[in-house]
């Protein structure tokens, strides 16, 4: 790869493109279908940035879409035994993650994967932030959790405010890594595009991550208790959680139909009447609400995390965060109320509030303005 000298504050100032790398997450693959949020956003910011012109160098696990990946860094073990690779504290796992960030960092140190104005680091381990004060780029990291169990330690490290410039993906989020940090907002963006306007349909939908902290199995039961049929899209990431909450309720009216590809997902949510979103955890963002508005499908959802930031009573409705356990009577019958009144939403409002909050063009705008703003900061 090339080597080029950092773009200097003038030529930045005059608006020209610049050469970025992102480091995406090395434990799944940038591919269709998107294990996750994290996988889709990562892909869908390179896209965008390449189509206004910038030049644009993803980094990601072995296994990735060629069109979508230009470096691919190892491979890790997945368990095989029904655990999840996401919280597993398997030595080896986690050994073999830090192995392949040492890998990474190294490369950019020397330059070997070539030279950058900026780096945009989405990935959830602490080495890249622990490593950016010897770069010779700087670097935007983008806060797409809760803080992790490294924030205090690596943050603490940090000496310079100019080594990284520290974004979340909602409010919600940006306030759980107070007073660690004080991070910027960019909320995340879907390509309005590619997740059209449907024609609605009579069953309800649920797509994401099938794991315990999604909790689609209150789904089930919201569904069950409006009489909608209800079609649950997403792969198992928890097995054992699968097969004792989901599996057994599986009939004639709640069906799971697997992985989707982005393309099978739209026709699912735009055919659906309305999407329920069930999280028990603060939802950094809530990428299915914003991809359901997309499609002018209606959304009752839990109002955890940054959900509350997107969703409102002109695109859905919002519930009372729920437990884990289930329901009481009280929170079951506000949940149907509020499903009976979200089928009746207007579904061009609904993509009409999407376009307003959650399009990927407005996204892009404000991390441009980011990336303008800190290499100039940077370079003084």
């Amino acid at each position: 790869m090339s080597m080029r000298p950092l773009a200097s504050t003038a030529e930045i100032g005059a608006g020209n493109t610049l050469k970025i790398l992102i480091i995406a997450g090395l434990r799944y693959p940038i591919r269709e279908p998107f294990i996750g949020g994290l996988e889709a956003h990562t892909a869908a910011l390179a896209q965008g940035l390449r189509r206004r012109g910038h030049s644009v160098v993803v980094v990601g696990a072995q296994g990735s879409d060629p069109s979508l990946v230009d470096v691919t860094i190892g491979s890790l073990p997945h368990p095989t035994n029904g655990e999840r690779p996401d919280t597993s504290q398997d030595p080896a796992f986690q050994a073999a993650e830090d192995a392949l960030f040492e890998t990474l960092m190294g490369r950019l140190a020397t330059g070997m994967l070539g030279s950058f104005d900026l780096i945009h680091n989405n990935s959830l381990h602490p080495l890249p932030v622990q490593r950016a004060p010897g770069l010779p780029c700087p670097m935007v990291t983008t806060l797409h959790t809760p803080p992790l169990p490294w924030a205090e330690r690596v943050l603490s490290g940090l000496s310079r405010e100019r080594d990284v410039e520290f974004l979340a993906v909602s409010g919600a989020t940006a306030r759980a890594w107070q007073p660690l940090i004080h991070p910027g907002v960019v909320h995340n963006g879907v390509d309005m595009d590619a997740w059209a306007l449907g024609p609605g349909g009579p069953g309800a939908v649920w797509t994401g991550r099938i794991a315990p902290e999604k909790a689609p199995h209150l789904a089930i039961a919201m569904a069950r208790a409006a009489g909608l049929p209800l079609t649950l899209a997403g792969p198992v990431i928890d097995h054992h959680y699968y097969d004792r909450q989901i599996r057994p309720h599986l009939d004639g009216t709640v069906r799971h139909i697997g992985h989707l590809t982005q393309e099978d997902l739209v026709e699912l949510v735009g055919s659906s009447a309305v999407a329920l979103v069930t999280p028990v955890w603060d939802e950094p963002y809530g990428m299915v609400v914003a991809e359901a508005m997309a499609c002018g499908t209606p959304v009752v959802a839990l109002a955890r995390g940054g959900i509350p930031e997107i969703l409102d009573g002109f695109s859905g409705r919002l519930l009372a965060p729920a437990d884990a356990r289930g329901l009481d009577a009280a929170e079951m019958a506000a949940a149907v109320t509020a499903i009976g009144e979200a089928v009746r939403l207007d579904r061009a409002g609904v993509r009409g509030q999407a376009l307003r909050r959650c399009s990927s063009d407005r996204m892009l705008d404000d991390y441009e303005a980011v990336y303008q703003g800190f290499v100039r900061r940077w370079a003084a």
